[in-house]
């Protein structure tokens, strides 16, 4: 027995050391806005919206939890106190004002504490303020274009790279926008249903062919921050990575001047050449 339970005691060491070691190796890879290796919350947010759902989330954990725990407790004491060998005479209780009362009222009061904050957060994700930039975001089978309006309304496609790492995210034309700015996102879709979506942001809108759909975010830190397609929009709809890279008032001014040159020249990217091809 005590060699045993020296085996025993042995494995369960060698299993905590090994958990231990992948949660390690796991947060030592793990970067902001991507997904992270065993993640069970959500992403690290990187706007303000992303603070209130991530706040939201857990005042739902606290609430559901809470219960759980009560209805567990309910259902624990039944079993105990009014079985048929607890009570051999059963009761003939038909109804209890009090209690009927506090089943009606209580669920109407957690519905409500619910309610507040959620309206609150859907009018601050809905209400979109001043923008600072707008970019128009096209969703295509299967890839994603933008465009920047405010700045000489040149515009390009990203698409999967396969040399790019994080695997099956990275992208060879990223978006790029300034940290602390107001962007606004104008979405459609070229061909069907796309969702363009970024977890760290809290956004995620559909971009839906005919249409124009808005929202918004202000990142608050630099990086760089993934996202997927989230609609099922075809046969390549898992390979239609989002990249947004966040940078610096003076690095973004920088870019713009570099993109305007580099996409200027690609008549495919080029709204001036798509505009004569059509014409033509």
């Amino acid at each position: 027995m005590k060699m045993s339970m020296g085996r025993i005691g042995r494995r369960l060491l060698g299993l905590a050391v090994a958990g231990v070691a992948l949660a390690a190796g796991g947060a030592a890879f793990a970067e902001l806005g991507q997904p992270r290796p065993w993640e069970w919350t959500l992403q690290e947010s990187a706007t303000p919206v992303m603070d209130k759902i991530t706040s939201f989330h857990t005042l739902l954990v606290w609430i559901i939890t809470i219960i759980t725990l009560f209805v567990l407790a309910l259902l624990i004491m039944v079993v105990l106190k009014f079985n048929a060998k607890a009570n051999p005479v059963p009761s003939k209780t038909t109804h209890n004002t009090l209690i009927e009362v506090a089943w009606t009222l209580i669920p109407v009061l957690i519905l409500v504490a619910i309610a507040v904050p959620s309206f609150r957060l859907l009018f601050q994700q809905l209400d979109i303020p001043k923008a600072d930039l707008t970019v128009k975001v096209t969703g295509k089978q299967w890839y994603w274009s933008y465009a920047y309006p405010d700045n000489g309304k040149f515009e390009f496609d990203s698409l999967m790279a396969q040399d790019k790492k994080p695997r099956l995210l990275g992208v060879d034309n990223e978006m790029v926008v300034p940290v602390n700015k107001v962007i606004r996102i104008q979405t459609t879709g070229a061909d069907v249903i796309h969702a363009f979506a970024v977890p760290s942001f809290g956004i995620k809108i559909d971009s839906i062919p005919g249409r124009l759909n808005e929202t918004w975010f202000k990142a608050t830190k630099t990086g760089w921050f993934y996202g997927q397609c989230s609609e099922l929009c075809g046969k390549d709809h898992a390979f239609m990575p989002i990249a947004v890279r966040v940078v610096s008032d003076q690095e973004f001014a920088a870019w713009v001047e570099t993109a305007k040159k580099k996409f200027a020249t690609n008549p495919a990217n080029s709204f001036a050449a798509a505009a004569g091809a059509v014409a033509q």
